[in-house]
């Protein structure tokens, strides 16, 4: 009957009320070109461990070699993490900020404070342009709110558990599978790889990647505001 056995795909859970939204934010949006959102800077946090997956990497063995210490993969019960911050646009990506506690709104706004203007400066240079971020506490508390009025940035309004229409979830799974076969030891040595593989990411990518907003849009209207395949 053509059926196969397969792990299902992982999406944030979305209610109808969620869907709906979801569906009117795209509806208004379907009409935005490459270029319009191009002027657009991505930005996101992510915890990345290092242990990057359950499944780790597969060895070359012979019968009797499992328990071979070459063979065998070690496992931790909290295995060290970090938390990054970063933004992309359709011209590349700008600078990571490693975070060293919980995101609150106070933290969130240093990070602004202190890694936005970099960003904004090797993407757009002195041209206009519109942050966007998620619907996390830290991001939507009234302190954040004010924070961007006062400097006069614009934010992209962004309907809430839709990491598939942000193209900057596609770089951090780029960079989790460049770094698939690292083998840092502590979190310093993470941090380092990190760095090195978000610098590998080229404009072409990201271009390639914000080019995708009219089709993750149309995907979105297509679902009417359920998950889609981005």
């Amino acid at each position: 009957m053509a059926f196969s056995c397969r792990i299902p795909c992982v999406k944030p859970l979305l209610n109808n009320r969620r869907r709906q939204k979801r569906l009117a934010w795209a509806e208004d949006k379907k009409d935005w070109t490459a270029a319009e959102w191009s002027k657009v800077m991505f930005s996101d946090e992510r915890k990345i461990c290092i242990s990057f997956g359950n499944q780790g990497p597969r060895v070359w063995r012979k019968r009797g070699e499992a328990q071979n210490p070459r063979c065998l993969r070690s496992s931790v019960k909290f295995p060290q993490s970090v938390m990054v911050w970063g933004a992309m646009s359709s011209a590349g990506v700008g600078p990571l900020c490693f975070l060293r506690s919980k995101v609150n709104a106070a933290v969130y706004q240093d990070v602004l404070e202190h890694f936005m203007p970099p960003a904004a400066d090797q993407l757009y240079g002195d041209a206009d342009f519109i942050f966007q971020q998620d619907l996390a506490p830290a991001h939507s508390a009234k302190a954040t709110s004010t924070w961007f009025k006062d400097h006069g940035i614009p934010v992209l309004n962004w309907p809430a558990n839709s990491p598939d229409l942000n193209p900057i979830e596609n770089l951090w799974g780029i960079v989790k599978r460049k770094m698939r076969h690292a083998r840092p030891n502590n979190a310093e040595e993470l941090k380092a790889t990190i760095r090195a593989t978000w610098a590998l990411i080229t404009p072409e990518q990201c271009h390639r990647l914000i080019d995708s907003m009219p089709r993750r849009i149309a995907a979105v209207i297509q679902a009417k505001g359920a998950p889609t395949k981005y």
